[in-house]
C-alpha cells in the first residue's frame, strides 16, 4: 500500500515538473509563428489541392497515385510525385533546385520539423528532371474532376 502511494506521488511530481517545463515554451510560442515551418511556394497560380488538405493528406493522395499508376497502369498528373516537385522545386544559392539533402528542400521543411522521415527519395528524383523541365507538364490523361472523383472514393474506402 504505502509503495503505491509512493508511486502516485512520484507520478504527480513528474506531471507538475513536466507541465512546469513545458507551459513557459508553449505561452511564448502562442502568439508568434515565427518558429512553423514556411515552405516556399510552388511555381503555379494555385496547388492541386487545398493547400489545408494537402498538408493533412498528401500522403494519402501520393500513395493512391502510386496505387492507380503501379497496379492499373494509369498515368494521371494531377498527384504524382514528379509533378509536385517540379512545382515546388527550390533553388539554392547556385541557381539550381536543391537535393534531398538539403534542409531548403520544399519537402524537408515540414518534414524536419514533423519528424517524419522521407523515404520517396530512395527511389524517385528529389529534384526537377531537367529534360522534363524543358518539355512543361504532359497533359493528365484524365480530367482534373475524374482524379478528384477517383481519389474521393478511394479516401471513402479507407475510411470503411
Amino acid at each position: 500500500m504505502r509503495q503505491a502511494v509512493v508511486r502516485r506521488i512520484r507520478t504527480i511530481a513528474t506531471l507538475l515538473l513536466a507541465a512546469a517545463l513545458v507551459l513557459p515554451v508553449a505561452t511564448a510560442r502562442a502568439g508568434n509563428a515565427d518558429w512553423l515551418p514556411k515552405p516556399a511556394r510552388g511555381k503555379g497560380e494555385k496547388c492541386v489541392a487545398d493547400t489545408q488538405w494537402m498538408r493533412r493528406k498528401h500522403m494519402t493522395a501520393l500513395m493512391h497515385q502510386r496505387d492507380v499508376t503501379v497496379h492499373e497502369g494509369i498515368h494521371t498528373g494531377r498527384f504524382s510525385l514528379e509533378r509536385c516537385i517540379e512545382c515546388h522545386a527550390v533553388n539554392g544559392a547556385d541557381g539550381k533546385p536543391v537535393t534531398i539533402e538539403s534542409p531548403k528542400h520544399f519537402c524537408r521543411t515540414c518534414h524536419d520539423y514533423a519528424a517524419v522521415q522521407i523515404d520517396c527519395f530512395d527511389c524517385h528524383a528529389s529534384r526537377p528532371d531537367a529534360k522534363a523541365a524543358k518539355i512543361g507538364n504532359a497533359a493528365p490523361e484524365r480530367s482534373s474532376k475524374a482524379d478528384a472523383a477517383v481519389l474521393a472514393q478511394y479516401l471513402r474506402s479507407l475510411e470503411r
